[in-house]
Protein backbone atom coordinates (compact mmCIF):
# COMPACT_ATOMS: atom_id res chain seq x y z
CA UNK A 1 0.00 0.00 0.00
CA UNK A 2 2.54 2.44 0.98
CA UNK A 3 4.72 1.63 -2.46
CA UNK A 4 1.56 2.29 -4.14
CA UNK A 5 1.09 6.08 -2.45
CA UNK A 6 4.74 6.37 -3.40
CA UNK A 7 4.15 5.93 -7.41
CA UNK A 8 0.62 7.64 -6.90
CA UNK A 9 2.29 10.84 -5.51
CA UNK A 10 4.11 11.93 -8.39
CA UNK A 11 1.14 10.81 -10.57
CA UNK A 12 -1.01 13.50 -8.36
CA UNK A 13 0.78 15.99 -8.47
CA UNK A 14 1.60 16.36 -12.27
CA UNK A 15 -2.51 16.07 -12.33
CA UNK A 16 -2.54 19.34 -9.95
CA UNK A 17 0.04 21.10 -11.55
CA UNK A 18 -1.53 20.86 -15.22
CA UNK A 19 -4.50 21.99 -13.63
CA UNK A 20 -3.46 24.72 -11.71
CA UNK A 21 -1.55 25.80 -15.24
CA UNK A 22 -5.02 25.15 -17.62
CA UNK A 23 -6.61 27.36 -14.46
CA UNK A 24 -4.54 30.01 -15.35
CA UNK A 25 -3.99 29.63 -19.27
CA UNK A 26 -7.44 29.02 -19.96
CA UNK A 27 -9.10 32.61 -20.31
CA UNK A 28 -6.26 34.02 -22.24
CA UNK A 29 -6.98 30.78 -24.91
CA UNK A 30 -10.47 31.83 -24.40
CA UNK A 31 -9.39 35.18 -25.58
CA UNK A 32 -7.73 34.67 -28.78
CA UNK A 33 -10.35 33.18 -30.19
CA UNK A 34 -12.93 36.38 -29.70
CA UNK A 35 -13.24 39.47 -31.64
CA UNK A 36 -11.11 42.10 -30.51
CA UNK A 37 -13.82 44.54 -31.50
CA UNK A 38 -16.38 42.62 -28.77
CA UNK A 39 -14.01 41.85 -26.04
CA UNK A 40 -14.13 44.40 -23.00
CA UNK A 41 -11.29 47.47 -23.35
CA UNK A 42 -9.12 47.78 -20.73
CA UNK A 43 -9.20 50.58 -18.71
CA UNK A 44 -6.24 51.76 -16.36
CA UNK A 45 -6.27 55.30 -14.81
CA UNK A 46 -3.26 56.78 -12.85
CA UNK A 47 -3.66 59.40 -10.40
CA UNK A 48 -1.50 62.33 -8.91
CA UNK A 49 -3.30 63.97 -6.10
CA UNK A 50 -1.75 66.91 -4.61
CA UNK A 51 -3.00 68.69 -1.72
CA UNK A 52 -1.95 72.74 -2.07
CA UNK A 53 -4.61 74.53 0.22
CA UNK A 54 -6.56 73.78 3.27
CA UNK A 55 -8.78 76.04 4.20
CA UNK A 56 -10.97 76.60 7.56
CA UNK A 57 -14.96 77.98 6.13
CA UNK A 58 -17.05 79.36 8.89
CA UNK A 59 -19.79 80.11 5.78
CA UNK A 60 -23.34 79.27 6.79
CA UNK A 61 -25.36 78.65 4.26
CA UNK A 62 -28.68 80.70 4.46
CA UNK A 63 -30.36 80.66 1.61
CA UNK A 64 -30.47 79.24 -2.16
CA UNK A 65 -31.69 81.02 -5.25
CA UNK A 66 -32.45 78.78 -8.44
CA UNK A 67 -32.84 80.03 -11.91
CA UNK A 68 -34.20 79.33 -15.23
CA UNK A 69 -33.54 81.37 -18.58
CA UNK A 70 -33.10 80.63 -21.83
CA UNK A 71 -29.46 82.83 -23.55
CA UNK A 72 -29.37 83.98 -26.75
CA UNK A 73 -25.50 84.78 -27.00
CA UNK A 74 -24.72 87.02 -30.60
CA UNK A 75 -21.08 87.74 -32.06
CA UNK A 76 -20.05 89.84 -34.86
CA UNK A 77 -17.17 88.58 -36.66
CA UNK A 78 -17.46 90.94 -40.00
CA UNK A 79 -19.95 92.84 -41.37
CA UNK A 80 -19.90 91.10 -44.46
CA UNK A 81 -20.77 87.60 -42.26
CA UNK A 82 -23.99 86.59 -40.47
CA UNK A 83 -23.77 86.80 -36.82
CA UNK A 84 -22.60 84.17 -35.10
CA UNK A 85 -25.34 82.70 -32.05
CA UNK A 86 -25.86 80.27 -29.78
CA UNK A 87 -29.03 79.91 -27.57
CA UNK A 88 -28.56 78.36 -24.54
CA UNK A 89 -31.66 76.94 -21.66
CA UNK A 90 -29.44 77.36 -18.35
CA UNK A 91 -30.64 76.23 -14.96
CA UNK A 92 -27.97 78.34 -12.44
CA UNK A 93 -28.41 78.77 -8.61
CA UNK A 94 -26.37 81.32 -5.89
CA UNK A 95 -26.15 80.80 -2.26
CA UNK A 96 -26.50 83.38 0.20
CA UNK A 97 -24.43 82.98 3.04
CA UNK A 98 -22.74 84.41 6.48
CA UNK A 99 -19.10 84.56 7.19
CA UNK A 100 -19.19 83.37 10.68
CA UNK A 101 -15.22 83.53 11.17
CA UNK A 102 -15.84 87.28 10.56
CA UNK A 103 -17.56 87.61 14.16
CA UNK A 104 -15.17 89.49 16.40
CA UNK A 105 -14.74 89.10 20.46
CA UNK A 106 -16.50 92.53 20.61
CA UNK A 107 -19.59 91.47 18.77
CA UNK A 108 -20.89 89.52 21.40
CA UNK A 109 -22.34 91.41 24.49
CA UNK A 110 -23.93 89.11 27.07
CA UNK A 111 -26.83 92.05 28.90
CA UNK A 112 -27.54 90.71 32.19
CA UNK A 113 -28.26 87.41 32.94
CA UNK A 114 -30.63 86.79 30.48
CA UNK A 115 -29.94 88.58 27.00
CA UNK A 116 -26.90 88.30 24.32
CA UNK A 117 -26.53 90.34 21.94
CA UNK A 118 -24.64 89.12 18.45
CA UNK A 119 -23.37 91.56 15.64
CA UNK A 120 -23.64 89.66 12.61
CA UNK A 121 -21.52 90.32 9.46
CA UNK A 122 -22.69 91.76 6.20
CA UNK A 123 -24.65 89.11 4.20
CA UNK A 124 -22.64 87.89 0.91
CA UNK A 125 -23.21 85.97 -1.86
CA UNK A 126 -21.04 83.06 -1.31
CA UNK A 127 -21.20 81.04 -4.64
CA UNK A 128 -22.98 81.49 -8.24
CA UNK A 129 -22.89 78.76 -10.69
CA UNK A 130 -24.31 77.25 -13.46
CA UNK A 131 -25.87 73.80 -12.81
CA UNK A 132 -24.75 72.18 -16.49
CA UNK A 133 -26.56 68.66 -15.60
CA UNK A 134 -29.79 70.69 -16.15
CA UNK A 135 -28.16 73.09 -19.01
CA UNK A 136 -27.72 72.47 -22.16
CA UNK A 137 -27.38 74.25 -25.70
CA UNK A 138 -30.21 74.40 -27.85
CA UNK A 139 -28.89 75.59 -31.06
CA UNK A 140 -25.69 77.25 -32.95
CA UNK A 141 -25.40 79.06 -36.08
CA UNK A 142 -22.61 80.48 -38.30
CA UNK A 143 -19.99 79.20 -35.99
CA UNK A 144 -17.96 79.08 -38.61
CA UNK A 145 -15.71 76.30 -36.92
CA UNK A 146 -15.77 78.09 -33.63
CA UNK A 147 -18.78 76.57 -31.93
CA UNK A 148 -16.87 75.17 -28.79
CA UNK A 149 -15.29 78.86 -27.95
CA UNK A 150 -18.80 80.41 -28.98
CA UNK A 151 -20.68 77.90 -26.46
CA UNK A 152 -17.97 78.72 -23.63
CA UNK A 153 -18.37 82.05 -23.59
CA UNK A 154 -22.47 82.14 -23.87
CA UNK A 155 -22.05 80.04 -20.45
CA UNK A 156 -19.82 82.30 -19.07
CA UNK A 157 -21.97 85.38 -19.61
CA UNK A 158 -24.62 83.23 -18.32
CA UNK A 159 -22.80 82.30 -14.97
CA UNK A 160 -22.45 86.33 -14.71
CA UNK A 161 -26.30 86.93 -15.29
CA UNK A 162 -27.05 84.18 -12.49
CA UNK A 163 -24.72 86.86 -9.90
CA UNK A 164 -26.43 90.41 -11.57
CA UNK A 165 -30.32 88.17 -11.11
CA UNK A 166 -29.29 87.12 -7.45
CA UNK A 167 -28.42 90.35 -6.51
CA UNK A 168 -31.55 92.17 -7.82
CA UNK A 169 -33.86 89.70 -6.47
CA UNK A 170 -32.56 90.57 -3.30
CA UNK A 171 -30.95 87.76 -1.57
CA UNK A 172 -28.63 89.26 0.56
CA UNK A 173 -32.01 91.00 2.43
CA UNK A 174 -33.29 86.97 2.36
CA UNK A 175 -30.15 85.72 3.89
CA UNK A 176 -30.24 88.23 6.72
CA UNK A 177 -33.91 87.68 6.96
CA UNK A 178 -32.90 83.75 7.05
CA UNK A 179 -30.56 84.30 9.99
CA UNK A 180 -32.99 85.20 12.62
CA UNK A 181 -35.04 82.38 11.60
CA UNK A 182 -32.40 79.72 11.75
CA UNK A 183 -29.54 81.26 13.46
CA UNK A 184 -31.49 82.82 16.53
CA UNK A 185 -33.23 79.52 17.91
CA UNK A 186 -29.88 77.74 17.80
CA UNK A 187 -28.18 80.13 19.50
CA UNK A 188 -30.71 80.75 22.15
CA UNK A 189 -30.84 77.13 22.43
CA UNK A 190 -27.02 76.97 23.00
CA UNK A 191 -26.51 79.89 25.80
CA UNK A 192 -30.20 79.39 27.27
CA UNK A 193 -30.45 82.93 26.82
CA UNK A 194 -32.30 85.64 24.79
CA UNK A 195 -30.51 86.26 21.71
CA UNK A 196 -30.94 89.91 19.56
CA UNK A 197 -29.19 89.44 16.52
CA UNK A 198 -27.99 92.65 15.18
CA UNK A 199 -25.21 94.11 12.51
CA UNK A 200 -21.26 94.85 12.43
CA UNK A 201 -20.80 98.39 12.41
CA UNK A 202 -18.03 99.26 10.23
CA UNK A 203 -15.04 100.35 12.33
CA UNK A 204 -14.00 104.21 12.79
CA UNK A 205 -11.97 105.58 10.31
CA UNK A 206 -9.16 107.07 11.57
CA UNK A 207 -9.18 110.94 10.62
CA UNK A 208 -6.61 111.65 7.51
CA UNK A 209 -3.09 113.47 8.07
CA UNK A 210 -2.62 116.30 6.84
Amino acid sequence: MIRLLRRLLPLLFLVALGWFLWDKVKPTLDDWGKNPLDMEPKITVTHNTVLEKIEGLGRLELVRYQFKDVVEYKKEYSRFLPNAKVALIVAGNAIGCLDLQKVRPQDVVFVGDSIVRVALPPAQLCTWQIDHTKSKVYSIENGYFQDAELVDAAYKYAEANVRRAALQSGILAQTQQNAQKILRPMLETLTGRRVVLTQQTAPPQAPARR
